[in-house]
Protein backbone atom coordinates (compact mmCIF):
# COMPACT_ATOMS: atom_id res chain seq x y z
CA UNK A 1 0.00 0.00 0.00
CA UNK A 2 1.85 3.49 -0.93
CA UNK A 3 1.53 6.41 1.66
CA UNK A 4 -1.72 8.15 1.46
CA UNK A 5 -4.64 10.56 3.20
CA UNK A 6 -8.13 9.12 2.53
CA UNK A 7 -11.01 11.52 3.56
CA UNK A 8 -14.31 10.23 4.35
CA UNK A 9 -17.02 12.67 4.35
CA UNK A 10 -19.22 11.01 7.22
CA UNK A 11 -22.04 13.49 7.32
CA UNK A 12 -22.88 16.17 5.27
CA UNK A 13 -26.61 17.83 6.38
CA UNK A 14 -27.71 20.55 8.20
CA UNK A 15 -28.31 20.61 11.89
CA UNK A 16 -31.97 18.90 11.35
CA UNK A 17 -30.05 16.04 8.98
CA UNK A 18 -32.51 15.04 6.01
CA UNK A 19 -34.71 14.12 6.54
CA UNK A 20 -35.79 16.04 9.62
CA UNK A 21 -37.03 13.83 12.57
CA UNK A 22 -40.68 14.91 11.33
CA UNK A 23 -40.00 13.25 8.10
CA UNK A 24 -39.65 15.97 6.31
CA UNK A 25 -37.54 15.76 3.02
CA UNK A 26 -38.10 19.28 1.80
CA UNK A 27 -37.17 19.28 -1.90
CA UNK A 28 -35.59 16.15 -1.57
CA UNK A 29 -35.86 13.38 -3.71
CA UNK A 30 -36.62 10.82 -1.27
CA UNK A 31 -36.00 7.99 -3.37
CA UNK A 32 -32.43 9.41 -4.02
CA UNK A 33 -30.46 7.41 -1.58
CA UNK A 34 -27.66 10.51 -1.41
CA UNK A 35 -30.18 12.71 -0.28
CA UNK A 36 -30.57 10.86 3.51
CA UNK A 37 -27.91 13.12 5.34
CA UNK A 38 -26.71 12.56 8.80
CA UNK A 39 -24.91 15.67 10.56
CA UNK A 40 -21.70 17.05 9.71
CA UNK A 41 -18.58 14.96 11.10
CA UNK A 42 -14.95 14.09 8.83
CA UNK A 43 -12.88 11.19 9.18
CA UNK A 44 -9.07 11.88 8.04
CA UNK A 45 -6.99 8.75 7.49
CA UNK A 46 -3.32 8.70 6.60
CA UNK A 47 -1.91 4.91 5.97
CA UNK A 48 1.83 4.32 5.70
CA UNK A 49 2.90 1.40 3.10
CA UNK A 50 2.86 -0.85 5.69
CA UNK A 51 -0.98 -0.03 5.81
CA UNK A 52 -1.13 1.40 9.41
CA UNK A 53 -3.31 4.09 9.58
CA UNK A 54 -3.35 7.39 11.87
CA UNK A 55 -7.62 8.58 12.05
CA UNK A 56 -8.29 11.82 13.28
CA UNK A 57 -12.37 12.62 13.50
CA UNK A 58 -13.44 16.52 12.73
CA UNK A 59 -16.33 16.81 15.10
CA UNK A 60 -18.70 14.20 16.72
CA UNK A 61 -22.02 15.12 15.53
CA UNK A 62 -25.18 13.16 16.90
CA UNK A 63 -25.19 10.76 14.16
CA UNK A 64 -21.79 9.65 15.27
CA UNK A 65 -22.32 6.10 16.21
CA UNK A 66 -23.91 4.84 12.67
CA UNK A 67 -21.60 7.26 10.56
CA UNK A 68 -18.35 5.14 12.25
CA UNK A 69 -20.10 1.54 11.81
CA UNK A 70 -19.78 2.01 8.32
CA UNK A 71 -16.28 2.71 8.15
CA UNK A 72 -15.12 -0.08 10.03
CA UNK A 73 -12.65 2.06 12.05
CA UNK A 74 -11.16 0.60 15.14
CA UNK A 75 -9.03 3.75 16.87
CA UNK A 76 -9.44 7.57 17.00
CA UNK A 77 -5.97 9.11 17.15
CA UNK A 78 -6.91 12.50 17.86
CA UNK A 79 -10.97 14.05 18.07
CA UNK A 80 -10.40 18.00 16.24
CA UNK A 81 -13.66 20.41 16.86
CA UNK A 82 -14.61 22.60 14.86
CA UNK A 83 -17.20 24.57 17.16
CA UNK A 84 -19.29 23.41 20.39
CA UNK A 85 -22.87 23.62 18.21
CA UNK A 86 -24.92 20.51 18.74
CA UNK A 87 -24.75 19.02 15.80
CA UNK A 88 -21.26 18.94 15.39
CA UNK A 89 -20.56 18.03 19.59
CA UNK A 90 -23.62 15.86 20.38
CA UNK A 91 -22.16 12.24 19.76
CA UNK A 92 -19.19 13.12 21.97
CA UNK A 93 -20.08 10.28 24.58
CA UNK A 94 -19.89 7.93 21.82
CA UNK A 95 -15.74 8.10 22.26
CA UNK A 96 -16.18 6.37 25.56
CA UNK A 97 -15.71 2.96 23.40
CA UNK A 98 -11.95 4.70 22.07
CA UNK A 99 -10.72 5.10 25.69
CA UNK A 100 -12.03 2.05 27.05
CA UNK A 101 -10.23 -0.11 24.05
CA UNK A 102 -6.97 1.68 24.52
CA UNK A 103 -7.56 1.67 28.46
CA UNK A 104 -7.11 6.13 27.86
CA UNK A 105 -8.18 8.97 27.20
CA UNK A 106 -9.28 10.33 23.48
CA UNK A 107 -6.69 12.93 22.95
CA UNK A 108 -8.72 16.29 21.61
CA UNK A 109 -7.59 19.55 19.87
CA UNK A 110 -10.25 22.54 20.77
CA UNK A 111 -9.24 26.08 20.63
CA UNK A 112 -10.10 28.48 24.35
CA UNK A 113 -13.76 29.86 22.62
CA UNK A 114 -14.98 26.33 22.07
CA UNK A 115 -13.33 24.68 25.16
CA UNK A 116 -15.11 27.00 27.23
CA UNK A 117 -18.48 26.40 26.77
CA UNK A 118 -17.77 22.68 25.25
CA UNK A 119 -16.10 21.46 28.30
CA UNK A 120 -18.81 22.77 31.27
CA UNK A 121 -21.66 20.40 29.01
CA UNK A 122 -19.85 17.84 28.92
CA UNK A 123 -17.57 17.89 32.02
CA UNK A 124 -17.89 14.09 33.21
CA UNK A 125 -16.08 13.38 29.76
CA UNK A 126 -13.02 15.60 30.50
CA UNK A 127 -12.87 15.18 34.33
CA UNK A 128 -13.56 12.31 36.65
CA UNK A 129 -16.30 12.10 38.96
CA UNK A 130 -16.24 12.31 42.32
CA UNK A 131 -17.30 9.17 43.06
CA UNK A 132 -14.97 7.48 40.29
CA UNK A 133 -17.06 5.20 39.15
CA UNK A 134 -16.68 6.61 35.71
CA UNK A 135 -13.42 7.46 34.30
CA UNK A 136 -12.42 10.64 32.41
CA UNK A 137 -12.36 9.49 28.94
CA UNK A 138 -11.32 12.51 26.89
CA UNK A 139 -7.35 14.74 27.31
CA UNK A 140 -8.14 18.57 26.51
CA UNK A 141 -4.87 20.21 24.17
CA UNK A 142 -5.18 23.77 23.18
CA UNK A 143 -5.27 25.10 20.01
CA UNK A 144 -4.46 28.53 18.43
CA UNK A 145 -6.02 29.21 15.33
CA UNK A 146 -2.93 29.95 12.65
CA UNK A 147 -0.90 27.73 14.79
CA UNK A 148 -0.21 24.49 13.27
CA UNK A 149 0.19 21.60 15.36
CA UNK A 150 0.64 17.41 14.78
CA UNK A 151 -1.17 14.43 15.12
CA UNK A 152 0.81 11.34 15.87
CA UNK A 153 -0.22 7.82 15.07
CA UNK A 154 0.77 4.46 13.43
CA UNK A 155 0.28 5.61 9.77
CA UNK A 156 2.44 8.55 9.97
CA UNK A 157 1.72 12.45 11.27
CA UNK A 158 -0.43 14.59 10.08
CA UNK A 159 0.07 18.17 10.51
CA UNK A 160 -3.28 20.86 10.64
CA UNK A 161 -3.98 24.23 10.13
CA UNK A 162 -6.31 25.80 12.26
CA UNK A 163 -8.17 29.05 10.82
CA UNK A 164 -10.85 31.30 12.17
CA UNK A 165 -14.35 31.56 10.64
CA UNK A 166 -17.22 33.60 11.03
CA UNK A 167 -20.39 31.74 11.84
CA UNK A 168 -22.61 34.41 13.21
CA UNK A 169 -22.08 35.37 16.85
CA UNK A 170 -19.14 33.30 17.39
CA UNK A 171 -16.14 31.86 15.27
CA UNK A 172 -16.17 28.46 14.52
CA UNK A 173 -12.22 27.03 12.77
CA UNK A 174 -11.71 25.33 9.87
CA UNK A 175 -8.77 23.14 8.93
CA UNK A 176 -5.83 22.58 7.05
CA UNK A 177 -4.12 19.85 5.92
CA UNK A 178 -1.65 18.06 2.57
CA UNK A 179 -3.80 21.12 0.82
CA UNK A 180 -7.15 20.02 1.90
CA UNK A 181 -9.34 22.38 3.48
CA UNK A 182 -12.71 21.60 5.82
CA UNK A 183 -15.12 24.69 6.31
CA UNK A 184 -18.44 22.79 7.41
CA UNK A 185 -19.94 26.45 9.10
CA UNK A 186 -19.19 29.29 7.86
CA UNK A 187 -20.46 32.51 6.28
CA UNK A 188 -17.62 34.47 6.30
CA UNK A 189 -13.87 34.73 6.81
CA UNK A 190 -11.33 36.93 8.40
CA UNK A 191 -8.27 37.88 5.24
CA UNK A 192 -5.82 35.63 6.80
CA UNK A 193 -8.27 32.72 6.41
CA UNK A 194 -8.72 33.56 3.00
CA UNK A 195 -4.62 33.46 2.77
CA UNK A 196 -5.14 29.66 3.41
CA UNK A 197 -7.64 28.99 1.21
CA UNK A 198 -6.08 29.88 -1.76
CA UNK A 199 -5.22 27.21 -4.67
CA UNK A 200 -6.33 24.29 -2.26
CA UNK A 201 -6.57 20.86 -3.84
CA UNK A 202 -9.75 20.05 -2.10
CA UNK A 203 -12.28 21.73 0.01
CA UNK A 204 -15.02 20.79 1.76
CA UNK A 205 -17.47 23.70 2.23
CA UNK A 206 -20.74 25.12 4.18
CA UNK A 207 -23.12 25.64 1.45
CA UNK A 208 -26.48 25.68 3.25
CA UNK A 209 -29.22 26.55 0.86
CA UNK A 210 -29.97 28.81 -2.24
CA UNK A 211 -31.07 31.80 -0.21
CA UNK A 212 -28.60 33.65 2.11
CA UNK A 213 -28.93 32.59 5.97
CA UNK A 214 -27.39 34.44 8.76
CA UNK A 215 -24.82 31.79 9.77
CA UNK A 216 -24.20 29.42 6.69
CA UNK A 217 -22.42 30.22 3.17
CA UNK A 218 -25.27 29.72 0.93
CA UNK A 219 -24.79 28.33 -2.41
CA UNK A 220 -23.96 31.66 -4.44
CA UNK A 221 -21.63 32.87 -2.09
CA UNK A 222 -19.75 29.41 -1.70
CA UNK A 223 -19.43 29.46 -5.44
CA UNK A 224 -17.78 32.72 -5.13
CA UNK A 225 -15.16 31.95 -2.74
CA UNK A 226 -14.21 28.62 -5.06
CA UNK A 227 -13.70 30.54 -7.96
CA UNK A 228 -12.06 33.83 -6.20
CA UNK A 229 -9.91 30.90 -4.77
CA UNK A 230 -8.60 29.34 -7.33
CA UNK A 231 -9.77 25.48 -5.52
CA UNK A 232 -9.12 22.60 -7.70
CA UNK A 233 -12.49 20.83 -6.47
CA UNK A 234 -15.11 21.66 -4.14
CA UNK A 235 -17.12 19.68 -2.29
CA UNK A 236 -20.37 21.31 -0.64
CA UNK A 237 -21.13 20.18 2.51
CA UNK A 238 -24.20 21.03 5.35
CA UNK A 239 -26.76 20.73 2.71
CA UNK A 240 -30.30 21.37 4.04
CA UNK A 241 -33.62 19.89 2.64
CA UNK A 242 -34.37 22.92 -0.03
CA UNK A 243 -30.65 21.49 -1.68
CA UNK A 244 -31.87 17.88 -3.84
CA UNK A 245 -28.28 16.07 -4.41
CA UNK A 246 -29.16 15.09 -8.37
CA UNK A 247 -31.02 18.63 -9.09
CA UNK A 248 -28.13 20.63 -7.71
CA UNK A 249 -25.13 18.70 -9.26
CA UNK A 250 -26.41 19.33 -12.60
CA UNK A 251 -25.78 22.82 -11.93
CA UNK A 252 -22.67 22.89 -10.80
CA UNK A 253 -19.18 22.93 -12.90
CA UNK A 254 -17.41 19.87 -13.20
CA UNK A 255 -15.31 20.29 -10.31
CA UNK A 256 -17.77 21.06 -8.00
CA UNK A 257 -19.89 18.81 -6.59
CA UNK A 258 -22.69 18.14 -3.57
CA UNK A 259 -21.17 16.19 -0.65
CA UNK A 260 -23.20 13.20 0.25
CA UNK A 261 -23.11 10.52 3.39
CA UNK A 262 -19.20 8.28 3.12
CA UNK A 263 -17.96 10.13 -0.06
CA UNK A 264 -14.63 9.17 0.25
CA UNK A 265 -11.50 10.57 -1.98
CA UNK A 266 -7.83 9.82 -1.48
CA UNK A 267 -4.14 12.02 -2.05
CA UNK A 268 -1.20 10.02 -2.76
CA UNK A 269 1.64 11.20 -0.90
Amino acid sequence: MNNKIIVTVLGCGSSGGVPRIDGDWGNCNPDEPKNLRSRCSLLVQKFNDLGDVTTVLIDTSPDLRNQLLKTNVKQIDAVLYTHDHADQSGGIDDLRIFALRKRKRVQVYIDNETASRLIPRFSYCFNTLEDKVYPAILEKNTIIPFEDFTINGPGGDIKFLPFLQKHGKIDSLGFKFNNIAYSSDVVDFYPESFDVLQNLDYWIVDALRYDPHPTHAHLDLTLEWISNLNVKRGILTNLHIDLDYNDLKETLPNHIEPAFDNLTFEVDL
